[in-house]
């Protein structure tokens, strides 16, 4: 694999269509960007319309708007509807909005904001919009991770909505946990069709609006630090457009930095941590992620392993 993956390994998206969250900023707007000018039609699916417009209008290509609040599941089907009438297929759908750190609050479903913006939110989208990418050969989930995934990270099924107590940190790692786990358990799902594939990313340290709420203890030394461990935001897009557009892909695997510590550098190919391989864990998570949303996907679990020895999930 070629450790110095840029965007101008990408090759041509015409005739593709992209479905990128939180696109009007940071991450998703460069990974958005990068799509169109490769040809893709990209569809930036956002909360707030007028920064989403704005974020289009400095695009080149064919980029188009979405309203979608991914803290509400009214808002994520109406979404998905309103995309349903106006696409007749997706080929990459990237779920890359995201918010850290939140003090606590709820969504309007009232699931903590950290897990259900970043998990639940996704899991229903991916769910009602799948049915347009399974059809189409090629196509990918690529849903965004983070390192935090290791970072006092476990999924609480005895307080997912941490309402006996809150740490925004845990919670976070919990989101991103969660992203991960349903990466894996929807590529088991995926594999028996063998079109569509699930893949997930991390951009490492990069320099992003994300880190807005973090605690007062770690702000201030990232604000020291942030020149030398933090990365663009073009260069932390880029583990998620390899894993959305490089042929050598497979399904299941997990993009990041290539540098140390997966900090920052070039895209490759990465490990996660070993709890978020725990296949009942993933299992539980996806019953659960079902039951709160309910949204029901259109691909059963197979009966038998379909990740034999030396697969990208076997581990």
């Amino acid at each position: 694999m070629n450790e110095k993956w840029t965007t101008a390994n990408i090759p041509d998206q015409r005739g593709r269509v992209a479905v990128v969250t939180g696109a009007n900023t940071g991450l998703g707007y460069e990974t958005a960007k990068a799509l169109a000018e490769r040809g893709a039609s990209v569809v930036l699916a956002v909360r707030d319309v007028e920064k989403g417009e704005q974020a289009a209008a400095r695009m080149t290509g064919d980029v188009t708007v979405q309203a979608l609040d991914l803290t509400s599941i009214e808002s994520v089907r109406t979404a998905a509807a309103a995309l349903r009438s106006r696409l007749d297929r997706i080929d990459l759908l990237i779920n890359n909005a995201g918010v850290m750190y939140t003090p606590k609050r709820t969504t309007r479903d009232g699931f903590e904001t950290q897990f259900g913006t970043n998990h639940l939110g996704h899991f229903a989208l991916t769910g009602l919009l799948l049915d347009l990418m399974l059809p189409v050969p090629g196509s990918r989930v690529v849903t965004v991770s983070s390192t935090g995934h290791r970072i006092r990270a476990a999924i609480h099924f005895d307080d997912l909505q941490w309402e006996r107590s809150y740490g925004r940190v845990a919670a976070y790692g919990q989101s991103k946990l969660a992203n991960l786990m349903f990466t894996y358990e929807l590529q088991r799902r995926l594999a028996a069709h063998g079109t569509t594939v699930a893949v997930a990313a991390h951009p490492g340290m990069s320099s992003t609006e994300l880190a807005r709420n973090s605690p007062a203890a770690l702000r201030l030394p990232l604000t020291w630090l942030a020149p030398l461990i933090t990365q663009t935001p073009a260069m932390g897009a880029l583990p998620t457009l390899r894993a959305a557009v490089d042929p050598a892909v497979r399904g299941g695997q997990y993009y990041g930095p290539g540098g140390r510590n997966e900090i920052k550098g070039h895209p490759r190919l990465v490990t996660s941590s070993p709890k978020s391989h725990e296949e009942a864990v993933q299992q539980r998570l996806w019953t659960v992620s079902e039951d709160l949303t309910g949204v029901r996907f259109p691909v059963a679990r197979p009966r038998q392993d379909p990740f034999p020895s030396g697969s990208a999930l076997a581990m």
